[in-house]
């Protein structure tokens, strides 16, 4: 009797010291990123902030990267959210921008174009997209295969970009709104069908509910003091001239404004809510990910400007939203038992008009403009039709199959466009790439040059603007791309399971985010990460 006790006692001894010796993981690793979100918009609006919202409780409870930049140009929605979730840059991992010039195809390549998939959810061409055009792992594909495939990977996002390529190679699942449809889909890359959840969600017809709500200011109007007057000129105006827009005119016609106003990001968050639920996200021992993109913030601030009305309504608003997944994330998988980041793919530039009107730098430089005058003086100089075939992500593409066949020297070509471009008002460098090493430039712009150039799918020519100026030959709205701070100083902050409440203001690449959440996970880094885990977070 006294040995079958002590043996009972050794077997209940090592029981425990096995489970004590068992590698610790969160339940769930939530990935959020914030589209068009500069790094000011945590602090310039945290006042308005609700206590029971978002921000506060990641700024407050969390862990804040203070300076958090992305490393390479052209900031631009693709390669964010590639470099987030790869710890690579474009140069590595061939996402160049949301499009690329193919001088093998001669044509424009869209990042995640697939024409040997189909569109799952409706029969709209929206869904004819996979992640083939990115070359290497995302984090959450390394999860996938530490967990020999059992945890499980979803991405969500207004933006197919947004979603697919967050979620990497061997996600279960990407789902993305078809703008046609007013629905949400997925191709066949992953799946045949639509699960019932989606099914049952897209018969909801919440979008058709959020216009006929139609888009109101959440607070009084004269409480937006860090924003500019409703009506400026330089402001867009895809659904009228001032608040309150009417949306019902939008129903079963345009679903595509949905995305220009923050009920776009409401409908991501309950989507993103269905998806935990359903899929039992973090409810077993197998480390799961969820990507989720929040893509609104992006169309209205290109729309509106980040000084708008329109901007900080939408910030509030998915302020509001955050702490409802949040809250829901608590409840479902539990507090403590899931970690979460967020960051943002890039920031976005003042408008130019807005800048002027107060005195500082800036303006527009229409690109394509200028590309169409350079190509009708080429042609008067060498009679051949143009010989420029793009202007995309900040390079200018050469036609070379046309100069090789009229034995035109490509240098002299390229010679001569540099010299013509640097007569143009708000153009600061123009460059062959050959000269990408060599031009005059501080160290950390030429590096971000570097970082975002892929031989096959970069141009000839490297453009850059002066500060303030954008690249649009319209007279309303903003945009991004430049190494500047405007564009590549994003948030980023750290939540839950394994992270100690603090912040730091030491520099952290946008790149660090993926090999940070390797070393909490304790699984490889994916297969282009260069970044490094940020010691702050995993010490």
């Amino acid at each position: 009797m006294r040995r079958l006790i002590l043996l009972l006692c050794m077997i209940s001894l090592f029981n425990s010291a096995s489970q004590a010796q068992q590698l610790k993981r969160p339940k769930l690793v939530v990935g959020v990123v914030i589209d068009q979100m500069r790094w000011d918009y945590l602090y310039r609006f945290y006042d308005r902030y609700d206590a029971k919202g978002g921000f506060k409780r990641l700024i407050n409870q969390g862990f804040s990267c203070d300076n958090t930049l992305i490393p390479y140009t052209p900031t631009i929605t693709a390669c964010g959210h590639s470099s987030i979730f790869t710890g690579s840059v474009p140069a590595l991992n061939g996402i160049v921008g949301n499009n690329w010039w193919d001088n093998n195809e001669m044509r424009t390549v869209y990042c995640t174009e697939d024409n040997g998939v189909n569109t799952v959810g409706s029969n709209s061409k929206e869904g004819k997209m996979s992640p083939k055009n990115l070359l290497v792992t995302t984090i959450a594909d390394e999860l996938r295969l530490a967990t020999n495939f059992r945890g499980k990977t979803i991405g969500v996002a207004l933006k197919d970009r947004g979603s697919i390529l967050p979620a990497g190679h061997s996600a279960n699942a990407a789902y993305w709104f078809d703008k046609t449809t007013g629905t949400w889909i997925t191709s066949t890359y992953y799946m045949s069908e639509l699960p019932g959840w989606v099914n049952d969600f897209n018969s909801k017809k919440l979008a058709d509910k959020y216009f006929q709500e139609g888009w109101k200011l959440l607070y009084p109007a004269n409480t937006y003091t860090q924003s500019t007057a409703d009506e400026k000129t330089y402001e867009e105006t895809p659904f009228g001239k001032s608040f309150p827009y009417d949306l019902s005119k939008y129903i079963g016609k345009d679903y595509g404004k949905l995305a220009s106003t923050p009920m776009g990001n409401t409908i991501t968050a309950e989507f993103a809510k269905a998806a935990i639920a359903a899929e039992k996200l973090g409810t077993d021992d197998n480390t799961d990910f969820l990507t989720v993109s929040f893509s609104s913030t992006d169309y209205i601030g290109h729309a509106f400007g980040p000084n708008s009305m329109e901007a900080e309504d939408g910030i509030l608003r998915l302020d509001k939203d955050l702490g409802s997944l949040l809250d829901y994330l608590d409840s479902k998988v539990g507090k403590g038992q899931y970690t979460l980041f967020l960051s943002a793919d890039h920031g976005a530039a003042h408008v130019p008009e807005f800048l002027n009107e107060n005195k500082l730098p800036g303006g527009r430089v229409g690109t394509g403009n200028i590309i169409k005058k350079m190509n009708a003086e080429l042609k008067e100089k060498y009679n051949l039709e143009k010989i420029i075939t793009a202007g995309d992500n900040y390079y200018i593409y050469l036609n070379h199959q046309k100069l090789d066949s009229a034995k035109i020297s490509a240098k002299e070509v390229s010679d001569w466009i540099v010299n013509r471009l640097l007569t143009e008002p708000g153009i600061d460098r123009a460059f062959s790439v050959d000269q990408m090493n060599t031009m005059p430039l501080p160290a950390q712009v030429r590096t971000m040059i570097n970082n975002g150039y892929y031989p096959s799918r970069c141009g000839d020519i490297q453009i850059i603007l002066k500060p303030g100026y954008i690249s649009s030959s319209s007279k309303a709205g903003t945009t991004h791309g430049l190494w500047n701070p405007y564009d590549a100083h994003i948030p980023l902050l750290w939540y839950g399971w394994g992270i100690k409440p603090g912040k730091t203001n030491a520099e952290v690449k946008m790149i660090d985010i993926a090999p940070t959440v390797a070393a909490l996970l304790h699984i490889q880094m994916p297969s282009g990460c260069i970044g490094n885990p940020i010691q702050d977070i995993v010490k």
